[in-house]
């Protein structure tokens, strides 16, 4: 579910929205009033307002901003001291699946099945590790790609190369609800071709010690 209660979080138009109910677990359970959560793709914002919402200190980037309180800047490179985050939250592309918008350096133009890929999240998780206060925690949602009967378990994949820079704490699963693939077309394709249809994201949460 993209919202929670009467008010909107972000855009539920916006591909690959990120669910608020998510995020509004998330810090309640590791960020107090007054804390700064920082999220590198912020996407629609969903992150923004729901900090916003709850009393936190909240900074949004993206590589392109969807609104104006989301500065631009590559997650890879964000513009912020060493140590200055309560915690992160992250929703990134997990391929090449969605068109989010054709600046050169989106990583989500690049497919999971290319190594590329994860070499440039690796450099994203690098930068939350160093933005990131210690001990304090950070999460990021990620699906797996099941593409012309090849799967990519690429929430295996950012898992361990999470675990270079923290240490785990949870693996969630989320699963998606009135879904474009929960429809009899899919259904009937699952079937056809022997595959799964995906109806979950990884929810991965780690702490940074050192």
């Amino acid at each position: 579910m993209q919202n929670y209660g009467d008010t909107k979080h972000g855009d539920n138009k916006y591909p690959g929205v990120t669910p608020a109910f998510v995020i509004w677990n998330l810090i309640q359970r590791y960020t107090k009033r007054g804390d700064l959560v920082v999220d590198p793709m912020c996407g629609s914002g969903t992150t923004i307002d729901v900090c916003k919402e709850e009393g936190r200190r909240v900074i949004g980037f993206d590589i392109v901003p969807y609104r104006n309180d989301i500065i631009q800047a590559d997650a890879r490179n964000l513009p912020l001291d060493d140590k200055i985050a309560d915690f992160v939250f992250i929703d990134s592309p997990y391929s090449d699946n969605i068109n989010y918008n054709d600046h050169p350096d989106n990583i989500g133009n690049i497919s999971c099945e290319n190594p590329k890929f994860f070499e440039e999240l690796e450099k994203v998780a690098k930068e939350i590790h160093r933005i990131l206060k210690t001990e304090k925690y950070m999460a990021w949602l990620i699906g797996d790609q099941a593409k012309k009967k090849k799967f990519v378990p690429v929430g295996f994949e950012v898992y361990n190369l999470l675990g270079k820079f923290f240490v785990p704490v949870d693996i969630v699963c989320v699963t998606r609800h009135n879904q474009t693939s929960n429809t009899g077309i899919w259904h009937y394709r699952a079937k056809k071709y022997n595959f799964y249809l995906r109806g979950f994201k990884y929810l991965i949460i780690m702490q940074k010690m050192d």
